[in-house]
């Protein structure tokens, strides 16, 4: 495969992909509006939402766009249809332009919007926030892009759910930064289920998605089996347990088992104060509503990604142990 342009290649997942790519001695090249720490001199500086630099710096067989605004606190809210709405109109214009006929695109399970059951592909668009509204808008653009020339282009939309990973400081980061530090409450009674999906995994299924061929293909990505989240909390509390050896002791000895829960109504009140505090004060807080809601909900989502023969490279419990053992 020659000349892949990875939009958006200086982040968490576009890192870990550009390494597996050049251990597959591929040739990349990073296009983003921030040098790559891992790979300088491969990277291009562009921002997406700038058609005339696009047209300068992408070039090449295959766009892989990896680049979103995803923030749950993202002002102005105006920068969600710039970068990720009329990003996904720069790089279709672009490739039209060079006739560049295979796009990877990475959405989000965002566009699904709450869920209560476990949800596959076919499974209903009904976004509830900026983010997946606006990734549901830039999968309706690549899908008219690869409309075009159906019979010779092809559209790879990747759905991946949470993700997480060395060096990620995400929503799983946090939670775990909240039980290694001893400040964690639960909200609710944790039975609500967890799809979560391991970077490495992503890395690799973007790195096998690079050879299909004409069509549009649309995949979840999540790592099985779910957890729900007692089982992920009491799981991380084990394995931090493991790590507080006699010659390296935590700071506040052995961690316990989470005691305290408050009721999900309660919780949802005290998000909804720090969100008044934040729209005040003008400060991005580390608690909101939307973050209790996302904790409290069921994030569960099927994919077909098997039929397909692809079989990701780490399980989930061991992704999450490699994690925790490079961040504590």
């Amino acid at each position: 495969m020659k000349d892949l342009c990875v939009i958006g290649g200086s982040g968490f997942i576009g890192t870990r992909l550009c390494k597996r790519l050049m251990q597959a001695q591929e040739d990349f090249f990073i296009v983003d509006k921030k040098q790559s720490q891992t790979f300088p001199e491969k990277t291009v500086l562009c921002d997406v939402r700038n058609l005339n630099d696009l047209k300068k710096t992408i070039e090449g067989n295959v766009i892989i766009n990896l680049a979103a605004e995803h923030r749950d606190d993202v002002r102005p809210k105006s920068l969600y249809w710039e970068v990720n709405v009329k990003g996904a109109e720069n790089v279709c214009k672009v490739a039209e332009e060079k006739g560049i006929d295979k796009i990877i695109f990475t959405s989000s399970v965002a566009v699904y919007g709450f869920t209560y059951n476990e949800t596959f592909e076919d499974g209903s668009l009904t976004p509830f926030n900026d983010y997946g509204i606006t990734k549901l808008e830039a999968e309706k653009v690549y899908i008219s892009w690869q409309k075009k020339a159906p019979s010779k282009r092809t559209l790879l939309i990747i759905r991946p759910t949470v993700v997480y990973g060395e060096g990620n400081r995400g929503n799983v980061y946090n939670l775990l930064n909240q039980i290694a530090n001893g400040k964690f409450i639960m909200v609710g009674n944790g039975k609500n289920i967890k799809s979560m999906a391991y970077v490495e995994n992503v890395a690799a299924f973007i790195e096998y998605s690079l050879f299909f061929g004409p069509g549009i293909h649309i995949y979840n990505y999540v790592d099985k089996p779910d957890f729900d989240m007692n089982t992920l909390v009491q799981t991380i509390y084990s394995e931090l347990n493991k790590r507080n050896k006699p010659n390296k002791p935590n700071k506040l000895g052995k961690l316990n088992k989470h005691k305290i829960r408050i009721p999900y109504a309660l919780g949802l009140l005290g998000g909804k104060l720090f969100d008044l505090i934040s729209l005040t004060t003008g400060k991005r807080l580390p608690i909101s509503s939307i973050r209790i809601k996302k904790f409290c909900s069921n994030t569960c989502f099927g994919t077909s990604i098997p039929k397909t023969g692809f079989v990701p490279p780490v399980s989930l419990n061991d992704g999450l142990i490699r994690t925790i053992h490079y961040e504590f």
